[in-house]
């Protein structure tokens, strides 16, 4: 049993695409001295690639296409990020990304305030209990009242809230910040470009030296503003805070490193530790396993392959949940029940790995393997234990893969089979017939895939309309699952784990389809066991 897991803090950040998240995930690494220089994704040669965007195609489009895991170092504690894709098309990734933390920063644009995609993250940590503390980017433009920004988040997301660091002035009139707790004000250097200079400490927002720092007829405006956030607002409960319902609320500038040392000192100090992961120990017996247990557990999120095209690498991402773990352990796959010789793990910085001697819970362990390990999958010293909770979405478009060159059959079976690994997509294959069908749940998972399967694996397809629109898992007794299939063999296919799914022209006929069949179930999620 150890107790060094209290220091970890696991968390992500989400938004809405264009929020500055990745921005964000720089400059914290930047403030934490894990990195010298921040890739900013609009600068130019070498720096345009942001430093969690490591993909060809996050480089060329400056988004996030794929979840990037960072562990580095900060005043005591040890911290493993997780920047998220934020475009809608990549949620799934996201969604089962959520599943390994312990906390999330949302990132707000305080010129658009809570977009769609925010508020559907925001629903998918509020199931988990998981707590947020919310980043207002971008005050240094020009942008919505900061009293307008947080009642949206207060009604909207229905959430307490407190302010931690105001803003003083924002678009042309922003000065700098302010914050709360520590009485700090966060000054512009003299070159606006620049950005953050320095903090001066401060006896209360009612220190005259402010009105020389920043201006008398702005910080009289700002004092008011401040005093009716501190009376109208909660004050800041840390229970409150960890059972996920009252977020912080953080004002600055990601791309000016404004409130970025101060947030990462607050996710330091309020977010919580590791706690328990649900898991079944058994058939229709389950338990929480805590992170002191004295065996070592974790589950596989996500599998990225090719990370390093050189060595056309596998990497699983694994989410350690007890024990201590040290490298070369051997661990069981409770899926497969062998057991796995763990001898290179790794710690990520992006792209950039360290060999990793022992890990606690909370770590995010990278485990290089051949198609041993998929999403999921659970490695623990305790037999039969299987963590809960990581699903499967029913893809929403659905694509025939047609070969270029016919005669690269089988690397395009590879390819789309590793693909599936990852998560990335879904791969079908027909009762009848010898087509590949390919499952995403948004458009731009398409164009992702074409450009993987040329750049990664030297297959040239296309991805045609089908005349699906809509798949099921089927569920229920196997006598009536085989019925089913015997009755509608040229509507059903199987997945990559064998697992049959009834494939519909429209949701008109998914529907009607399970209308007619009351002893199976049609389902548009599962949970990967």
């Amino acid at each position: 049993m150890t107790d060094e897991y209290l220091n970890r803090r696991t968390f992500a950040i989400i938004s809405h695409p264009d929020a500055g998240k990745t921005t964000l995930t720089e400059k914290l690494l930047l403030a934490s001295s894990a990195i010298r220089l921040a890739g900013e994704v609009k600068a130019k040669g070498e720096r345009r690639r942001a430093h969690s965007d490591w993909m060809s195609i996050e480089q060329k489009r400056g988004i996030s296409v794929t979840t990037s895991a960072m562990t580095f170092e900060f005043e005591g504690n040890v911290f493993n990020l997780l920047d998220t894709p934020g475009h809608e098309d990549f949620s799934e990734d996201t969604y089962r990304t959520l599943t390994a933390v312990d906390s999330a920063i949302m990132v707000v644009d305080a010129a658009k305030g809570i977009e769609p995609q925010t508020r559907k993250l925001f629903e998918v940590c509020r199931l988990r209990d998981i707590p947020i503390i919310t980043f207002i980017n971008k005050v240094d433009r020009e942008g919505r009242d900061p009293f307008d920004l947080i009642e949206e988040i207060s009604d909207q997301l229905a959430l307490d809230v407190t302010p931690k660091v105001w803003p003083i002035g924002t678009g042309g009139r922003f000065r700098g910040c302010y914050d709360m707790d520590h009485n700090r004000v966060l000054l512009p250097a003299e070159d606006s470009a620049i950005g953050f200079d320095r903090a001066v400490d401060v006896s209360s927002p009612a220190d005259p030296r402010l009105d020389d720092l920043v201006g008398a007829e702005i910080m009289e405006e700002v004092r008011g503003e401040m005093e009716l956030a501190a009376e109208g607002y909660s004050a800041f409960d840390l229970q409150a805070f960890r059972e996920g319902t009252l977020t912080p609320v953080y004002f600055g500038s990601a791309l000016r490193q404004f409130t970025i040392a101060e947030l990462l000192r607050d996710v330091g100090k309020y977010a919580p530790p590791p706690g328990m992961q649900k898991a079944r120990i058994a058939q229709g017996i389950e338990e929480k396993v805590p992170p002191n247990a004295d065996y070592v557990s974790g589950f596989v999120f996500k599998v990225q392959a090719n990370m390093d095209p050189n060595h056309r690498d596998r990497i699983a991402f694994v989410r350690m949940c007890s024990g201590k773990f040290q490298r070369k352990m051997k661990l069981k796959v409770t899926r497969t029940n062998k057991s796995l010789a763990v001898a290179n793990p790794i710690f990520f910085l992006a792209q950039d790995r360290q060999l990793v001697e022992e890990a606690v819970a909370g770590d995010i362990v990278g485990i290089p393997n051949h198609g041993a390990l998929g999403v999921g999958d659970t490695l623990t010293e305790r037999d039969g234990l299987q963590f809960l909770g990581l699903p499967d979405f029913a893809p929403e478009i659905i694509r025939r893969v047609r070969l270029d060159d016919p005669m690269k059959s089988k690397q395009m079976k590879r390819a789309m089979i590793a693909l599936a690994e990852e998560g990335a997509s879904q791969v079908f294959t027909p009762t009848l017939g010898s087509d590949f069908y390919v499952g995403v749940v948004g458009s731009l998972q398409l164009d992702v895939i074409q450009e993987r399967l040329k750049a990664e694996y030297d297959v040239a397809a296309s991805l045609e309309v089908c005349g699906y629109d809509a798949v099921r898992w089927l569920s229920g007794a196997t006598s009536d699952i085989d019925e089913f299939i015997g009755k509608n063999r040229n509507a059903v296919a199987h997945d990559r784990y064998g697992s049959p799914v009834f494939l519909a022209r429209s949701q008109w006929e998914a529907g009607y389809t399970e209308e007619k069949n009351p002893k199976l179930k049609f389902l548009k999620t599962r949970e990967r066991v």
